[in-house]
């Protein structure tokens, strides 16, 4: 650039009202404060320091929502710091709902009965008293952890579990011969015949008995064309005895009805929180009954550090009570106690006087918080029922048996039982309940299972334990039939997931309705398949949509088959027999086919059934001569399901549970 384009650069600036200035300085001229092209490291530094501390504070709200913490301050609402509201019902919890949820009574009595026993002892037919356990419960509504530990449910593994009992020694079966009558320690019964000379007392003369015939004969017969027995009840309608409308039979049909599942995205909710209250009915230590609700031991260490100070007592007296806030856990499925309040009951003025509340807090410590809103205490045990909350049948009998002390093989077998006929996958409803029976421990704490009574929804079903001349001891529903079915519905590892069911549908690839001629259970590629049932295999190969298939022919006309395996398992081919529970594949997503899962069939006779629907035969059922025996079996239990409780005893250290309700 020359003189005169500098001259003419310097002339445009000026016009446009700029001006030279001096060089930036960090001298101040005037105090602290920066002027013009001064310079202050003071005023930078906070600067640079105020972005960096909002960087910090959202880069930790963004981590906490990064990690899914959703509830973060949820243990701190728990402690009710705000001012406590109006009395409330026992539904009425702060939560993040707009409805008020259902309460449900619960039921949990662990009991000791006795019944004098008749046995032969060296000849001689003895009485005496036996005790016997009884559990009467409602299924658990939230999973704790009490059941974090439970294995996956596994059909092979309950096949293992169902196996009959076979008897060492006949003389160590539990014996439930009741005599009838309660005795005071042993008393012996000889039996021998009635004199041929011994007549009765007459309790009535010849004549009454005369009048009696007279009387009888004459209301029985009359020239009155009269229905007889007019008092009794009306036949049964033709609703009842399930015949078809038809001929001059009028029937009503519903129009413009639309039936609305209550949710219909239950499996796909979030868990939620949940209020369980309950009764001490005997003085219990407070250990005891917090495990029994699902603490951990260092929960339960944790708040008895807690209370040392303002609840030093370790047992609960009879009538206290206690009320716990559940909660979703950050790193399980289960439900964890966010909150546990103690109420004392005080017998002069018949009120629940609150003693102590510990609650969670957002670093896993167990604090004092304040009372919770005052509520109404329900004369019965209640809980608050969410469907988010319900667990599987499987998991909720995993949680009431331990909840009440059951052993792990006790808790197989009752769940092996009744795999064939439930879906141990399926939520539990509110209400649904279970009842056992038990002989007592002995020496070495062994105790045999009795009896098992599972209600689900409308439907009861019963067990009952019968011991053949053999030795072998299985169990029988009242028909003389055992819980296991010869075909199991979901021959998998795991039971898979449900993703089709039987029926028309539009296929996922053709885009066209048609039928879909089994259930498609989803699962890992290469998860163990089994044989649904014993058989011979008569297909192992590809088949069209179908990809790698095994077809298997079973007894009766029944068949099973086997599609889109990834492949097969050493040794299946056709002609080779197979036992129920044997692998015979793996899951694949062969043929026409949009995943991993197992395509199950079962056809009887050739015709196509509903595997999940369809009533499959019993594999074992009792043998004829054994029914009147069995029978009596099942009215000696029955009458021991009735009895009443043994009186309570009150001793230093006992282990046989007594009359009492678990809580």
């Amino acid at each position: 650039m020359n003189a005169a384009q500098r001259k003419r650069h310097t002339a445009q600036l000026r016009s446009s009202g700029y001006e030279d200035g001096p060089a930036l300085t960090v001298q101040s001229t005037d105090g602290d404060i920066p002027h013009g092209r001064e310079l202050s490291f003071a005023w930078l530094a906070g600067t640079v320091m105020t972005g960096l501390t909002s960087v910090l504070l959202m880069g930790a709200a963004l981590y906490i929502a990064f990690e899914g913490r959703d509830t973060f301050s949820t243990p701190y609402r728990a402690l009710h710091i705000e001012t406590p509201r109006e009395a409330a019902t026992p539904t009425d919890i702060s939560s993040k709902t707009f409805r008020a949820k259902p309460v449900t009574q619960t039921r949990s009595e662990l009991e000791t009965i006795e019944a004098g026993i008749r046995e032969m002892v060296d000849g001689r037919a003895m009485i005496r008293n036996q005790p016997f356990v009884r559990l009467r419960a409602t299924l658990a509504t939230a999973a704790t952890s009490l059941s974090d530990d439970v294995p996956a449910y596994d059909p092979v593994a309950i096949l293992n579990a169902t196996q009959p009992i076979e008897a060492a020694d006949a003389a160590s079966e539990a014996n439930t011969d009741i005599y009838g009558a309660d005795v005071e320690g042993e008393v012996a019964v000889r039996l021998a015949a009635m004199p041929a000379s011994f007549a009765p007392a007459a309790a009535i003369n010849d004549r009454l008995a005369a009048e009696f015939v007279r009387l009888t004969l004459e209301s029985a017969y009359s020239d009155i064309d009269a229905p007889m027995l007019a008092y009794a009840a009306a036949g049964p309608s033709l609703r009842e005895l399930g015949a078809a409308p038809g001929g001059n039979v009028v029937a009503g049909v519903a129009e413009n009805v639309t039936v609305m599942p209550k949710t219909t995205r239950a499996d796909e909710a979030g868990l939620g929180r949940t209020e369980r209250i309950l009764t001490v009915k005997e003085r219990s230590p407070l250990t005891d009954v917090l495990r029994r609700n699902g603490f951990t031991d260092t929960m339960i260490q944790a708040i008895n550090g807690t209370l040392k100070n303002v609840f030093p007592s370790i047992e609960l007296p009879p009538g206290a009570r206690l009320r716990i806030l559940f909660g979703p856990s950050v790193n399980t499925d289960s439900l964890v106690p966010y909150r546990m309040s103690i109420y004392l009951h005080e017998d002069r003025t018949n009120t629940d006087r609150h003693a102590v509340t510990v609650a969670l807090t957002d670093k896993g410590q167990y604090v004092l918080g304040l009372a919770p809103p005052e509520i109404e205490f329900p004369e019965e045990d209640t809980e608050e029922v969410s469907v988010a909350n319900l667990p599987s049948v499987y998991r909720s009998i995993w949680e009431t048996g331990r909840k009440h002390d059951l052993a792990d093989d006790t808790i197989r077998r009752i769940i092996g039982m009744f795999a064939y006929d439930v879906d141990m996958t399926k939520r539990i409803a509110a209400g649904d309940s279970i009842e056992i029976l038990k002989t007592a421990p002995d020496a070495e704490g062994k105790q045999d299972l009795l009896y098992v009574g599972l209600t689900l929804g409308n439907t009861t079903r019963q067990l009952y334990r019968f011991v053949t001349p053999d030795g072998v001891a299985d169990f029988y529903d009242p028909n003389g039939e055992t819980g296991k079915r010869f075909l199991t519905r979901r021959p998998l590892e795991g039971g898979g997931t449900l993703r089709s069911r039987f029926g028309y549908r539009i296929h996922p690839i053709f885009k066209t309705r048609k039928l879909h001629t089994g259930v498609d259970l989803a699962a890992r590629t290469g998860t163990p398949i089994y044989a649904s049932g014993d058989g011979v295999v008569q297909l192992v190969g590809w088949q069209s949509g179908y990809g790698n298939k095994i077809e298997i022919q079973h007894v009766n006309g029944y068949e099973t088959a086997y599609g889109h395996m990834s492949r097969f398992a050493d040794g299946i081919k056709p002609g080779t027999r197979v036992r129920q529970g044997q692998v015979i594949g793996y899951v694949g997503s062969t043929g026409y086919s949009t995943g991993p899962h197992l395509h199950f069939e079962i056809l009887i006779n050739g015709n196509l059934v509903d595997p999940l629907s369809v009533k499959l035969p019993r594999e074992n059922t009792l043998a004829e001569q054994y029914r009147g025996q069995f029978g009596q079996v099942i009215a000696q239990i029955n009458d021991l399901m009735k009895k009443e409780p043994a009186p309570v005893s009150v001793a230093a250290n006992t282990a046989a549970p007594t009359a009492a309700t678990t809580n």
